[in-house]
């Protein structure tokens, strides 16, 4: 195939020089994202239709060629990259394009692999082969709706610190304890220590103060220890209980991930799969699993299969369509804990409006991911970013960020500080303990600390601070 090129490659910036290969939905995803940052993108892909379509939407260099090849990744700029990302819809391909340029070129590889065999290994992959970070995000969107079913009240669940923090996200109901209360008032009434972070309330999205008072149909979401956001959450009239059972539509890979995630701590698993081939194999892969061959669209087959008494259902099929129809269809007859997995449908306001439960993103948390990535590459030597979260559809952030060495925010008390507007310090980790910070805490050298910002774009824990 003889290699073209579209647009023209930038000066280099602040910014990273960044290759992507694979113009699907996660690479489009990404471009979206990075270009927002200011970096130098390439795009390779093998389809010229690709390529044009998405050098017009954004303002990247496009290359028509095999990403895999040498000669391709010559004329995407290998040498001069500082970061390779291969998201084809290949495992074996991605691989191979990492492997390539990390023998071309002097950068980071990072490569999506989604089949379960190579996920086990994804390790011993990553470390043989020199990668940066290996990327399964059907492993990924399980996870996050394994979360959501161990405490099926959350809308979101967040985490921090390896696991010690949890930000979570709830609606709080007509007759609430908190209906009517401030910040101050909840945090002088209840012996939890939590940090309010963000609450949404219809098309707007504050970081609240403690004058702040909450209101019926408000979706809040509150940072804490794993067993005080439990304990916060009992007291104010939450169940904490996980659910007993799950009715899962579609049997793909994120269906087996799910599936062996949910059996490994007792709760029962249903999946429901039109082709009879992929119910033999999930049957093999997934024995402690009720696995049912039949048309989850036909209301019979979820009736016979149980869905009026089932705990939680999460369709998974490839449609968003259908999986929106599905868990509607759900909403109208049980009482289920609702997961909708959305995979490219770009109306996420309408999509908000509509009784989807929680609603999974894979491509975003995909992007959260490297985005993360990305900046800690781009920050500042004083702290890195271990972890990034788009909350309430994009319009904040949730970062942690690792304190690595001294700089213009530590050692100070964060009364203070000037910080920025809109903006909360909402958690300190410090020798593995949480701590829900107050005006006369500082941060201090080996501290994670994560912070809640309307604003975007943040690389380094100074940016915190007013210019």
């Amino acid at each position: 195939m003889k290699i073209k090129i579209f647009g023209k490659r930038k000066n280099r910036s602040n910014g990273l020089r960044i290759i992507i290969v694979g113009g699907g939905k996660v690479g489009v995803t990404l471009i979206e994202e990075l270009s927002k940052e200011g970096h130098d993108i390439t795009l390779i892909d093998s389809s010229m239709k690709k390529i044009t379509a998405i050098s017009e939407m954004f303002d990247v260099m496009g290359v028509v060629g095999n990403g895999a090849s040498f000669s391709t990744q010559m004329e995407a700029g290998i040498e001069d990259a500082d970061l390779f990302v291969a998201v084809t819809d290949s495992d074996e391909l991605n691989l191979l394009c990492c492997t390539v340029a990390r023998r071309v070129g002097n950068c980071a590889a990072i490569a999506r692999v989604r089949t379960p065999e190579y996920s086990e290994e994804a390790a011993y992959l990553r470390d043989q082969l020199g990668l940066a970070m290996i990327i399964n995000p059907e492993l990924e969107a399980a996870s996050e709706i394994a979360r959501l079913l161990y405490l099926p009240k959350a809308l979101e669940i967040n985490t921090f610190a390896h696991g010690l923090a949890e930000m979570i996200k709830i609606e709080v109901p007509d007759g609430n304890v908190i209906v009517g209360k401030s910040v101050a008032e909840i945090g002088s009434s209840i012996d939890v220590r939590i940090q309010m972070c963000g609450v949404e309330r219809g098309s707007d999205v504050y970081i609240p103060s403690g004058s702040f008072v909450f209101e019926a149909g408000d979706k809040v979401s509150f940072i804490a220890s794993r067993k005080n956001a439990r304990e916060f959450l009992r007291h104010i009239g939450f169940d904490i209980q996980q659910v007993k059972d799950a009715m899962i539509i579609g049997g793909g890979r994120s269906a087996y991930y799910l599936g062996r995630q949910l059996l490994g701590v007792g709760i029962g698993v249903k999946i429901i799969e039109i082709d009879s081939d992929k119910c033999e194999e999930l049957s093999m892969m997934l024995p402690d699993a009720v696995i049912v061959n039949g048309d989850a669209t036909e209301e019979e087959v979820l009736r016979e299969a149980g869905l009026e008494y089932a705990e939680s259902f999460i369709p998974l099929t490839g449609l968003d369509e259908e999986n929106i129809m599905l868990t509607l269809h759900a909403r109208n007859i049980s009482d289920a804990k609702v997961i909708t997995k959305i995979n490219k449908i770009n109306f996420r306001e309408v999509i908000s409006q509509l009784d989807l439960g929680s609603v999974i993103y894979p491509k975003y948390l995909t992007s959260e991911t490297i985005v993360a990535y990305v900046r800690a590459r781009n920050a500042a030597q004083s702290s890195n970013i271990e972890a990034l979260y788009n909350i309430f559809d994009g319009r904040a952030e949730a970062i942690e960020f690792n304190i690595d060495s001294e700089s213009d925010i530590t050692g100070i008390p964060l009364k203070d500080l000037s910080l920025r507007d809109n903006l909360i310090v909402a958690l300190i980790v410090r020798n593995g303990k949480v701590m829900i910070p107050r005006g006369n805490d500082a941060i201090e050298v080996g501290d994670s600390i994560v912070i809640v910002t309307k604003q975007t774009g943040f690389d380094d824990i100074s940016d915190i601070l007013s210019e």
